[in-house]
């Protein structure tokens, strides 16, 4: 298949999950079991869209890279056993280990708290020529922080600003921010991976019940489903006050991996063949000098 083909292909298939205007968005309206026109049946279609999507994404990585003049910024949240790590290690497995970053942005460290929220994500954002991608990102300082009022508390902000518009004060800096990033050439996509309560709850029972995956369980994963419409109303929130044109959300449905992947891969695609990448032009000098080059080796 022709790069352009799989590019409109990729385009057409991510663009009912995209969100680019928030307003009236509803997570209720996302069914996480949802697999579009492939059925249970058809996954080994979805793993061949998903190679071709890899191969894709490798071309338009060798491009972005040598044209050093955009970054792109990948951004994945979600509930816990959603998919992320997984997402992550099968949509870039074919992208050159050195145009790409990965940071998982776990509880924030004593000195992460004694900085500006941002400030640990700012320090790993990528450069020109690179893709970046946050396991989780700024945004737990509207999910978790939100929905665990304690957190708030531990960042020691002086109290007059911490009032009943700080959500809307963060959502207000966030969007800010990713305008700031869009201006000076990082691309923001990011993805809400939508797993149900009730896919969530087999997954946690399989890692306890595979001893190789116990080191991927913790007690406190458990404990958070306690919070669960807490947290779908913070998420819902933050795609209706976040979602943009330069930043938009993928809600992409995730209780059906293979089908996540495939989503994800084609939003990615889109995402970069918009910025119309391509490698520098070689001066007439510069094919000269190759020219010189190539002669010297065949007579060598």
């Amino acid at each position: 298949m022709k790069m352009e083909e799989l590019i409109e292909r990729a385009r057409k298939f991510s663009k009912p999950y995209r969100v680019c205007e928030g307003k009236g968005f509803r997570l209720k309206d996302v069914e996480p079991g949802d697999t579009s026109d492939f059925t249970a049946e058809e996954k080994p279609r979805a793993k061949e869209a998903l190679a071709m999507g890899v191969e894709a994404l490798s071309e338009l990585q060798e491009r972005l890279y040598a044209q050093n003049r955009w970054a792109v910024l990948l951004i994945f949240q979600a509930m816990d056993a959603a998919g992320k790590d997984g997402a992550i290690r099968h949509v870039m497995s074919g992208v050159n280990p050195q145009g790409c970053q990965v940071f998982s942005f776990k509880a924030p460290s004593s000195e992460d708290l004694d900085h500006d929220y941002l400030w640990r994500c700012q320090k790993c954002l990528p450069e020109r020529g690179r893709i970046g991608i946050f396991n989780r990102s700024y945004y737990e300082e509207v999910l978790v922080v939100r929905v665990h009022p304690e957190f708030l508390q531990k960042q020691n902000l002086p109290p007059e600003l911490v009032g009943k518009d700080i959500w809307k004060e963060r959502f207000k800096d966030i969007r800010n921010f990713e305008r700031y990033l869009a201006r000076n050439g990082v691309v923001v996509c990011k993805f809400f991976l939508h797993v149900s309560k009730k896919e969530q709850k087999k997954r946690f029972l399989e890692r306890l019940d595979n001893p190789d995956k116990h080191w991927k369980f913790s007690a406190n994963d458990a404990k958070e489903r306690a919070f669960w419409d807490q947290y779908m109303e913070a998420y819902e929130e933050m795609i209706r006050e976040t979602a943009t044109e330069q930043a938009p959300w993928y809600v992409v449905p995730a209780n059906n991996k293979w089908f996540t992947r495939v989503v994800v891969a084609a939003a990615i695609i889109e995402t970069m063949a918009s910025l119309e990448l391509k490698f520098p032009e070689v001066s007439k000098e510069k094919l000269k000098e190759l020219k010189t080059v190539r002669e010297t080796l065949l007579y060598e």
